[in-house]
């Protein structure tokens, strides 16, 4: 199982596991971290298209990986305009930012 692992391109790894972590990081900050409503919100929903991504990145599929490096800059966005709340927010939000530059580079 770990052969498989290792025969794959080393950031390829990494960019399968930055989109798996942006999905969690989008679907708990919106869900119980720090949601903008009380008890969750509809943009919970913004973690959706990670998920049509993360076979593709694993396979090791490009034009997977040309579209998701697309994809990947609308939380980086979102993680830059969102780093100037306070509180829990900005530091979800800085987490988000560098997560996401890094599924973008590698």
């Amino acid at each position: 199982m770990f052969k498989s692992w290792l025969s794959k391109n080393p950031y390829q790894l990494i960019a399968t596991a930055a989109f798996v972590d942006l999905f969690i990081l989008c679907v708990a900050w919106e869900w119980f971290i720090s949601p903008l409503r009380p008890g969750g919100s509809w943009l919970i929903l913004k973690a959706i298209p990670l998920l049509f991504a993360i076979p593709g990145l694993w396979k090791g599929n490009v034009y997977t990986m040309q579209w998701a490096s697309m994809l990947v800059l609308l939380y980086i966005t979102e993680g830059l305009v969102r780093i100037l709340e306070t509180g829990t927010n900005f530091w979800m939000a800085a987490l988000e930012t560098a997560v996401g530059t890094l599924a973008f580079v590698c």
